[in-house]
């Protein structure tokens, strides 16, 4: 690959699907701990069963002939019903998680939060549930992404639009990128507005000092519950938009996706409205830039080419280290608003 290559893929990854359904991740845990302070270990566990109640509602209705409860299904229909689907199961996620944990300290919710996303992913990959969830394989796209990608108004075809060239319908299209910058656009409008509403300030102070806010007569606990369950929403839509570009597989949601997401929220900066997005936009490109150098410049005698991505993510984890030891407010971030050592 040359550079003019390399920089068009890495130009690609700026806008790609994949960096919108993270953002929009981010932006759901950036509800959690930039705005309530809320240790969410498990962002990626929302993802997953937002994904899943997407895939299963939809297969289901395709393999029904069209039909759910013997009513004829629009695709446009089809697609919202599996939305509304994947929120559900988040909130029950979300009220399940937050019941026995909000009332305590910090660090119980991050404890719990990272084994249910655990137990999540284990539950998807069990045989015991292969007729529903695929097992280990999960579920392939070509059960689920018809309805969505039908909606298109591109043509089945590849299109360029100056050095881009994607498909216009089918998986990482053209329509995935316009529908998922859409959602991340929402989603950042919705932050930006409830962090300056009364509700935010409520937030900041929880996180801030909880114990202040309640001498108030406020219910902390049903803020944090309310912060909880709308930023594991906010990750479960990121979790279908994810799949459309690829497929639903139970061990792509692991412990590391949770961290991938952390490190987008922090790289770009806690509690501010484009933190997350920066964070995704830096993040895959530095990934696709690192990668693509290395395959140039080491002999494959030194290092193989199956050892590349793993050593890519190594040079970007050792650079973010150091960003968030001598920058630990991120990019667009305020130092004040990341204490977590103090919560």
């Amino acid at each position: 690959m040359d550079f003019a290559g390399l920089l068009t893929d890495a130009g690609r990854e700026l806008f790609a699907p994949t960096t919108a359904a993270f953002a929009l991740a981010a932006i759901g845990l950036n509800f959690h701990f930039g705005l309530t302070g809320l240790l969410n270990m498990g962002q990626a566990g929302f993802m997953l069963l937002g994904m899943y109640g997407y895939a299963i509602t939809v297969r289901d209705i395709e393999n029904n002939n069209g039909q759910f409860l013997g009513v004829a299904m629009s695709a446009g229909a089809t697609v919202a019903l599996g939305f509304l689907v994947a929120i559900v199961l988040a909130v029950l996620f979300g009220l399940l998680l937050g019941w026995p944990t909000l009332k305590l300290r910090g660090d119980y919710l991050a404890i719990v939060t990272i084994a249910a996303a655990e137990m999540v992913r284990f539950l998807g990959r069990s045989q015991s549930f292969q007729g529903l969830t695929g097992g280990s394989t999960g579920i392939r796209g070509k059960d689920f992404k018809g309805p969505f990608e039908s909606l298109s108004p591109f043509p089945d075809r590849q299109i360029t639009i100056g050095p881009f060239t994607m498909h216009g319908s089918v998986s990482t299209s053209w329509w995935l990128v316009i529908v998922s910058w859409s959602f991340v656009a929402v989603a950042a409008l919705l932050f930006w507005r409830l962090s300056r509403s009364p509700w935010g300030r409520v937030l900041k102070g929880v996180r801030e000092d909880e114990d202040a806010v309640r001498s108030l007569g406020k219910n902390v606990y049903g803020y944090k519950m309310q912060a909880l369950v709308l930023g594991g929403v906010i990750g479960a839509l990121g979790g279908v938009l994810w799949s459309f570009g690829n497929a639903v597989a139970p061990d792509s949601m692991g412990r590391p996706t949770t961290f991938w997401i952390w490190t987008l929220l922090l790289l770009g900066g806690a509690a501010t409205v484009f933190g997350p997005i920066l964070g995704s936009a830096l993040f895959w490109t530095a990934l696709v830039l690192v990668k693509g150098l290395a395959a140039m410049f080491i002999p494959a005698t030194w290092l193989a080419p199956t050892q590349l991505e793993p050593f890519s993510l190594m040079l970007v984890g050792v650079t973010l280290m150091l960003l968030v030891i001598f920058r630990p407010q991120g990019v667009l971030g305020d130092r004040r608003e990341l204490a977590i050592n103090d919560r």
